[in-house]
């Protein structure tokens, strides 16, 4: 029998633990730092409850992933009053933490620091265990943690971090920085078993200055996600001790260490079940810092779309701490679905990169997804293991949306099979293709048929370093918006003398209107009034004398210019769409123009036509190709590293 120290009791002064201290604990009294001696002091008579996302122990899932038996928690109080240490667990049901009177420790009031170890009681029942501490004076705490006790010896681990940046120094300085100080400066046994490669695409970091025995800063090509995590991953299995797993994290995240030495903890005493499993983070949201948006995601066997596999969860809540942790992702995922974890926080073991080699050259976007289904491994998520990304849904970017998203699509489609069938893939491009041209978005509309076209041209296109160029042209050709006060402007010229987007709030540009099914049935048989309508009608009321009086004022409708958002209510039968990003303070002018959609549909027709007559040919080519663009000789020629 053998024991580890696998979790920290974390207490942390970060701006996110400050903002949210029920990621932590629940208290009625103060619970205070000391900057110099790093404890913590209780105020006064309460309690404090640490059964948190952060402090509660994940012992369903350790009974599932690992080689457990038994579980301590170990801590250090300090008080001038008797001081009460019980443990807490909770059921698949419970609505708040269950005190287990018979697991509790009193230590006296002599102002003397005194070791609490409970050892911990568990059943077939419980979810999550944790503790509660209850004070009749000011009492400090130290140097909280969870002893597991696991069966046979501690697996042999070591642990490559590979994260590629490209211009985003702020978030991945501070990132090297708490690992080098938090996890490589520290004394436990991660610190002899890590190490970080840095693979930087705009070569932009200080690379001489961050780089140290542990940590590795590459410049390299900008290549894209796909390709700085490739070289992350060849340099993790060729370094001079070979990494045993690859922990693949995304540049603009936020992290806790914390998480990391969980994650290396739990690989040392993993089940052989779970052996070759990939540990998937969760993403938090930064704005919204309690905000879970997915911990593992599946792809739509409907129309292409990655799927979060849990509904969203609030982390500060107990009720969704335990529904984390006890979800069945199965009752969500359809039986034809495929998981995969995304990449901002994806742990990977090296005999499954040898295995099933290395990412597609597919620059961002379906990269994860691609390589997560082809590997089809099981997964491991916990409560504690995460990361804070930004929301994706104030940062939308047609060129990868659009693009990247139907390219890389239908390219892993053909080498992996995300989804059973093909028509999935094509109807995932035809709904973008009309949804953008209903909201007579058509600059967005070709952007998907360029992307449906590159990918008509074979493996061998993508094969070569082109990726770059493709994603620069995209960004070059997308919708671009403009500040308010050149909205402003461009408004007027067409004679909207009454659109103030100062004046805007959220709820206004959010809002959709319902519709009635003769509506309905209008924009659906018409495309919002483009299929057999003309510009007659806007091309007189934009040359009349707009502006002059209320008879006179040129109609127009307020939307959001997210591309995956329909407000059709809202847009039904206009001929002006102003669409708005609050987020960025921009926006853009749309107007129908008839023409251009059926140039659009004619372009979709044609290559649809192209695609059917080579489709065969197509799919054995890519098929073919995989191996070649999988492996580790291509992607070093790919990269220059020969």
């Amino acid at each position: 029998m053998s024991s580890i120290r696998f979790a920290n009791v974390l207490l942390e002064t970060k701006p996110r633990a400050l903002s949210y201290p029920t990621m932590y604990y629940h208290t009625d009294q103060l619970l205070t730092p000391d900057a110099r001696t790093g404890d913590w002091t209780i105020g006064g008579a309460g309690t404090v409850d640490f059964t948190t996302y952060f402090n509660a122990l994940s012992v369903l899932k350790l009974l599932k992933y690992t080689c457990a038996t038994a579980f301590h928690l170990h801590i250090e109080v300090k008080s001038r009053a008797a001081v009460t240490v019980t443990q807490t667990r909770a059921e698949r049901l419970s609505m708040t933490p269950q005190l287990v009177d018979s697991v509790a420790s009193t230590v006296p009031g002599d102002g003397a620091w005194h070791e609490v170890v409970l050892d911990i009681a568990v059943d077939p029942t419980t979810v999550i265990a944790g503790f509660q501490i209850a004070t009749q004076a000011k009492t400090a705490i130290r140097n909280g943690y969870y002893e597991v006790e696991f069966d046979g010896e501690a697996r042999d681990v070591e642990l490559a971090i590979a994260t590629t940046t490209f211009r985003k120094e702020r978030f991945i300085e501070r990132n090297i920085e708490l690992v080098k100080t938090e996890l490589l400066g520290s004394d436990y046994d991660i610190a002899n078993h890590l190490t970080m490669h840095v693979i930087d695409n705009g070569s932009t970091l200080p690379a001489a200055e961050l780089s140290d025995e542990h940590v590795t800063v590459t410049p390299n090509e900008n290549v894209g996600g796909a390709g700085g995590f490739a070289r992350g991953m060849i340099e993790s299995l060729e370094q001079a001790t070979p990494a045993t797993h690859v922990l693949l994290m995304d540049d603009d995240v936020e992290v806790s260490p914390e998480s990391i030495l969980r994650t290396y903890n739990l690989l040392r005493i993993v089940n052989d079940e779970y052996s070759e499993a990939f540990v998937s983070g969760a993403m938090l949201n930064i704005e919204d810092t309690q905000d879970q948006k997915e911990d593992t995601g599946f792809i739509s066997t409907y129309d292409g779309s990655c799927v979060p596999a849990k509904p969203p969860l609030q982390v500060t809540k107990f009720v969704d701490v335990v529904y984390n942790e006890c979800y069945d992702e199965h009752m969500n995922v359809p039986a034809d679905a495929h998981r995969y974890a995304a990449w901002w926080y994806c742990v990977i073991p090296t005999t499954v990169i040898r295995y099933n080699g290395l990412p597609l050259p597919v620059f961002v976007r379906f990269d994860d997804v691609e390589y997560g289904i082809r590997c089809n491994p099981k997964f491991m998520t916990m409560n504690g293991i995460c990361v804070w990304h930004a929301k994706f849904d104030i940062r939308y970017n047609a060129s990868v949306e659009r693009y990247q998203t139907i390219r890389n699509q239908m390219i892993g489609q053909l080498t992996t099979g995300l989804v059973p069938d093909m028509k999935t893939m094509l109807h995932s491009l035809h709904h973008m293709v009309d949804l953008e041209c209903r909201k007579f978005n058509y600059t967005d509309a070709e952007l998907a048929l360029t992307g449906f076209e590159d990918f008509l041209k074979g493996p061998q296109f993508i094969m070569q370093p082109v990726a770059q160029e493709c994603f620069m042209r995209a960004n070059r050709q997308k919708e671009q918006l403009v500040p308010f006060d050149e909205l402003r402007a461009q408004a007027e010229q067409l004679g909207i003398t009454d659109f103030n987007p100062d004046m805007l709030t959220r709820q206004a540009i959010d809002f959709d209107e319902p519709r009635s099914l003769k509506q309905r049935a209008f924009d659906y048989l018409t495309h919002n009034g483009q299929r057999f309508g003309s510009n007659n009608f806007i091309a007189q009321k934009i040359g009349g004398n707009g502006g002059e009086g209320d008879a006179d004022r040129i109609e127009y409708t307020v939307i959001p210019s997210a591309g995956w958002i329909y407000p059709a209510g809202m847009i039904h039968k206009e001929n002006i769409i102003i669409a708005i990003d609050w987020a960025t303070r921009k926006g853009v002018i749309r107007v129908k123009d008839v023409q251009r959609y059926r140039d659009v549909q004619k372009r979709y027709k044609r290559d649809m036509a192209y695609y059917k007559k080579h489709a065969e040919r197509l799919s054995r080519e890519y098929l073919a190709a995989a191996p070649q663009m999988e492996s580790v000789a291509f992607w070093k020629r790919y990269l220059q590293m020969d």
